[in-house]
């Protein structure tokens, strides 16, 4: 596919253009009521847009200085699967408030004994009356404490075999007997949670898709959340890229350093690739291609590559990268191999990025979803 964006007098220019030009102070709601939030979602979510006509959205958005609403699990990876298996009261129920972020929601689906084998969750659903009540706990749940709702795997069936026993539901994080603990990561951050289930009542209706069928659809979510995750920034799609890096080393006056300039040949070629694949998940995403292995592909090499920037980024600091935030203080022109930080974000990235390889699935994980899916290597054993 050609990259390359229509000019200025494109008509899908101009239409938001026009738009733009009635909504000055466009709010989340603006937004999402006029299909900008997620453009290639079908109407009346979004514009059932081609990929070209997003790229366009997208460049005018950056243009007129408009950012979509801070809902990324709900957009990215509830959304989409509401929209493929969610019952038309769930779907007008849920979507609007979502697409503009005045209902943020969270991921319930890790365990401590069930990470990287999601199939193993243990966190039972058992119906009772018009209720299913939930008793478990989740872990690393990001934005447990700011979400309204999240998207639950709990067992409805404990003969059945593991994936065909599982249900997925939309919990309300304000229900009843519900606990959310902070994790705190080593940036000091608090991102992450553990969630604890205490016989949580949650409504029949909030069960997605069949009993016992939920398997099928956290597949659905997990490839929407490697696209998702799959961003331009080397920070699970946020944060500086490497061609920003190399920016900051060009604007410190270079490096001198043969390895170092290797090194920054590397990771801005593997940047380059990263992109090139992004853009083909892109157009396959928006024409309504469910996310394959090669979400998977591009999720194992960026997080690797998340890691190699960051770590890069320490090393040109030198003994600066000892300090949090701190770089050459004096102003006057670094010596090789070492820049000022411009921003507390890459001393914090070089703390966050271990973290690269678990979410979203592990590197072990997406090896082995490449290799069945991609390559036909065999399964490996059930234990």
């Amino acid at each position: 596919m050609d990259f390359a964006l229509p000019g200025e007098n494109d008509p899908r220019r101009v239409a938001f253009r026009q738009w733009s030009a009635s909504h000055p102070s466009a709010s989340g709601q603006d937004l999402a009521t006029a299909g900008y939030v997620a453009p290639h979602w079908p109407r009346p979510w979004g514009l059932g847009a081609d990929p070209v006509t997003q790229l366009v959205i997208d460049d005018e958005l950056r243009r007129a200085g408009l950012r979509r609403p801070d809902n990324p699990i709900g957009i990215g990876w509830a959304g989409p699967t509401l929209i493929h298996a969610g019952s038309p009261a769930q779907q007008e129920r849920y979507l609007p408030p979502l697409l503009s972020g005045q209902e943020f929601w969270c991921q319930l689906f890790s365990e401590p004994g069930a990470g990287s084998d999601l199939a193993a969750v243990s966190t039972r659903a058992v119906p009772d009356g018009e209720d299913w009540v939930i008793t478990g706990q989740k872990v690393w749940t990001s934005f447990a404490h700011r979400a309204a709702f999240g998207i639950l795997l709990a067992r409805t069936d404990t003969e059945a075999p593991k994936q065909q026993g599982i249900s997925y539901f939309i919990c309300p994080m304000d229900a009843p007997g519900i606990t959310v603990r902070p994790l705190v990561d080593m940036t000091g951050d608090h991102t992450f949670n553990e969630v604890f289930f205490d016989e949580v009542r949650i409504p029949h209706q909030n069960l997605v898709g069949e009993v016992n069928r939920g398997w099928a659809l956290a597949k659905v979510t997990l490839g929407n959340e490697r696209v998702s995750l799959s961003g331009s920034g080397a920070l699970w799609g946020q944060g500086p890229t490497a061609q920003d890096l190399i920016d900051v080393v060009r604007d410190a006056g270079g490096a001198s350093d043969p390895q170092l300039r290797q090194r920054l040949a590397r990771v801005w070629a593997d940047g380059e690739i990263l992109r090139l694949i992004r853009l083909r998940m892109i157009s396959a995403a928006v024409s309504g291609i469910e996310p394959g292995a090669e979400a998977s592909v591009r999720k194992a090499l960026a997080d690797r590559h998340g890691q190699d920037v960051m770590t890069l980024a320490k090393d040109l600091a030198g003994s600066a990268g000892m300090l949090a935030g701190r770089g050459p203080v004096d102003g006057s022109r670094p010596a090789a191999g070492s820049f000022r930080w411009p921003e507390v974000i890459w001393s914090q990235g070089f703390l966050f990025a271990p973290a690269l390889t678990i979410g979203g699935g592990t590197a072990e994980v997406q090896r082995n979803i490449i290799g069945e899916r991609t390559l036909g290597l065999p399964r490996d054993p059930e234990s």
